[in-house]
């Protein structure tokens, strides 16, 4: 039996696994997030033990048996997120989020005092990451700087809580800026840009490997399997979701319809594409990379429509946008979906949503459509940044997210991005199981064992119909945000 903590943003997920695949339990613990002021994003990390604590509790009511025979404990978690210990490993304050908007001139500073920065790192210096937040503790708070003796990620804080060991493993320690990518080893460059040393970084392993022991006494106080229970290195929640769905092998991926949008693509080689917001980094599996683009708003713009148009809901508008007709499409309106600004493939921190070409002939419906289709085209966008070379062809592309549960939205992404998608069982499980799945790995497990894909619900194929409406609109999308990009403030 194998243990899953998947620590998200909104919750801390817990599932066991057995070791035929099925799923045996899982429960969940609510997080909230703190905004104190604007572009903030925090979490205090004791709100992450206590979630812990809860998971446990509930998994030992429910499930004592199977909780008692867990071999190994894998983790999945939010990326990016700094927490800040002293010397006694003391939290110093609050984690700063992945979300967290305030380091852009930070991001500004570091990209002019590493010019090679994204051939090291694979990315762009942006707010959401890791090393930009301690350049903005630096300056803005010397005094608990001056303290850092450590800077763990989210979950690395949760495997010292759990084991003592700071540790962390090549997926999430990608997506800090302070990791040489390619090489799969910390940059003295990238850390001493930021005021830090290896003395400051946790010990990497691989996401498959052995990376440290669960304490005896917590194993005693949650019945947790004997005395030995080890705790696999894990890995960040898009690659832990991706060995969730067995999308490890070069070519393999998947688009995520959730409130932000990520294509992901497995590699085995390290392909940076930074120039487009692009970004690479380390899969969990050694030898492995993957790329991803990310847009802001996807799930969440519909949101947004739903509510600002007064639909009943996200399914509501989903239904309206499906019954505009395929003839009708070309002449509704354009949206551009940059909600909370844009990452891939536009780095426009600046950029806003547009409705554009409104008429007194368009109705709800021609705006839901335009809300949907302007979703697609910014994920096609991050589509066309990724970067498979020849001999590397597109194996497998899964749908998941909340969004994937409307078949058409599926279907028209199909048709706008011009590949199959997958809908697989069980894909709402992400992190979790992925971090289940790597425990089982570090305990004597192999890939081709483990990493098998979920059985298939429906295969969505792109159809030829509608193909030039999709082109010649996706063009006047990209050529509007060209024509407004200067307007945005």
């Amino acid at each position: 039996m194998y243990l899953g903590l998947d620590l998200g943003t909104s919750e801390l997920k817990a599932l066991l696994l057995a070791d035929d695949h099925r799923i045996v339990g899982v429960a969940r613990a609510p997080l909230t997030v703190e905004r104190p002021r604007p572009l903030w994003s925090e979490q205090a990390p004791q709100q992450w033990w206590h979630a812990l604590e809860e998971v446990m509790r509930a998994l030992g009511k429910s499930h004592p048996e199977e909780l008692a025979a867990v071999r190994a404990i894998g983790l999945s978690g939010q990326m990016h997120g700094a927490t800040l210990l002293d010397a006694a490993g003391e939290v110093l304050r609050p984690a700063i989020l992945w979300n967290d908007g305030r380091s852009g001139a930070q991001c500004e500073a570091l990209a002019r005092a590493v010019p090679r920065l994204g051939e090291i790192a694979g990315n762009l210096a942006m707010p959401g990451f890791t090393a930009p937040k301690l350049l903005w503790v630096r300056e803005h708070e010397p005094e608990i700087f001056g303290r850092v003796a450590r800077v763990l990620l989210p979950k690395d804080w949760l495997r010292f809580m759990l084991s003592g060991e700071a540790v962390s493993e090549m997926s999430d320690a990608a997506g800090t800026l302070w990791l040489d990518v390619g090489a799969r080893d910390w940059s003295d460059e990238l850390l001493a840009a930021t005021g830090l040393t290896r003395a400051h970084m946790p010990r990497l392993v691989e996401g498959s490997e052995v990376s440290a022991q669960l304490k005896p006494e917590l194993a005693a106080r949650w019945g947790v399997g004997s005395a030995s229970v080890v705790i696999a290195g894990g890995a960040g929640d898009n690659a832990a979701s991706a060995v969730g769905m067995g999308l490890v092998e070069p070519g393999q991926g998947f688009v995520s319809l959730g409130t932000s949008g990520v294509v992901f693509v497995s590699t085995d080689r390290f392909l940076p594409n930074p120039a487009q917001a692009m970004h690479a980094f380390c899969h969990a599996l050694p030898g492995r990379w993957h790329q991803m683009s990310v847009m802001l708003s996807a799930a969440s713009a519909v949101s947004w429509a739903a509510k600002t148009f007064k639909f009943a809901d996200e399914a509501a508008l989903l239904e309206a946008a499906a019954s505009v007709p395929l003839a009708q499409r070309e002449g509704c309106p354009l949206f551009l979906p940059y909600l909370s600004g844009e990452r891939s493939p536009h780095n426009n921190p600046n950029a806003q949503g547009v409705l554009f070409g409104l008429t007194h002939a368009h109705g709800p419906a021609e705006i839901a459509y335009a809300v949907v289709e302007g979703v697609s085209f910014g994920l096609r966008d991050g589509f066309d940044t990724l970067r498979l070379p020849a001999g590397m062809p597109l194996r497998e592309m899964a749908l998941v997210g909340g969004g994937a549960r409307s078949v058409w939205w599926g279907q028209l992404l199909a048709d706008i991005f011009g590949v199959p998608l997958t809908l697989y069982a069980g894909s709402e499980t992400g992190g979790a199981l992925g971090a289940a799945r790597l425990a089982w790995l570090a305990d004597g497990g192999t890939v081709a064992d483990v990493c098998t894909l979920p059985p298939v619900k429906q295969k969505l194929v792109p159809s030829t119909e509608g193909a030039d409406v999709h082109r010649t609109r996706h063009a006047r999308f990209q050529a509007l945000y060209k024509a407004v990009r200067d307007q945005f403030q």
